[in-house]
């Protein structure tokens, strides 16, 4: 399943959020064998234990490199996602200090089911597309392929990916590199970082009146 989302729409941000929730709901959902008989929907009853534990936030996964303005997407937001959620107990891999780049993925793969075991991932990173779709946010039920644009089999990663349209898709990598403006892809990432930390705002919020209650 795939939601797209063009940055100037006023209601992209609001878009993402609710789409990344919706998609990490079904995917939990479907991890723990409740999607059985059950529509998109429709909520199956869940423990009070499962209850709970969707409500835990993801971890965050911002892959790219500082040193190319078209593949810095993942980590402006990164570091955007560090500043807007200060304060809340998430994990976030991928800043301008300290990039995820997309060689590293087969390690970082390692390191979350090692470190972050049964944890949910979410992976932000910039993509290339048809001419048209330059612009467009695009959240998926599926994992990211880094580098695949570039031609590359670097692994995949994460269970909800969110993809920011950057460049056109061409047989080589110099679009994405050289060519993609910085304004796009900061705006982007203002986008996409304050859908997903309204995201992660909003399931810490729901978690805590569910240990209140």
């Amino acid at each position: 399943m795939e939601y797209s989302f063009h940055i100037y729409n006023k209601l992209a941000a609001d878009g993402v959020t609710m789409s990344a929730d919706r998609l990490l709901h079904t995917d939990f959902l479907r991890k723990n064998n409740k999607m059985k008989g059950a529509g998109t929907d429709s909520i199956p009853l869940l423990s009070e234990k499962e209850a709970w534990a969707i409500e835990k936030p993801p971890v965050i996964v911002c892959v790219g490199s500082d040193l190319a303005i078209g593949d810095s997407l993942g980590p402006i937001t990164g570091s955007m996602l560090k500043y807007k959620t200060q304060g809340l107990d998430v994990f976030l891999y991928g800043t301008l200090a300290a990039p995820v780049t997309a060689k590293e993925i087969p390690y970082m793969h390692t390191f979350l089911k090692e470190t972050h075991a049964g944890s949910q991932v979410l992976a932000i990173d910039a993509a290339v597309g048809d001419k048209g779709d330059i612009g467009l946010i695009r959240v998926q039920d599926s994992p990211l392929l880094p580098g695949a644009g570039a031609n590359k089999k670097l692994g995949a990663i994460g269970d909800v990916s969110v993809m920011g349209i950057v460049a056109e898709k061409s047989l080589s990598n110099y679009g994405l590199l050289n060519t993609t403006r910085l304004n796009l892809v900061y705006t982007m990432s203002e986008i996409i970082s304050e859908s997903i930390a309204a995201l992660l705002w909003e399931r810490c919020s729901r978690k805590k009146d569910r240990k209140n209650a």
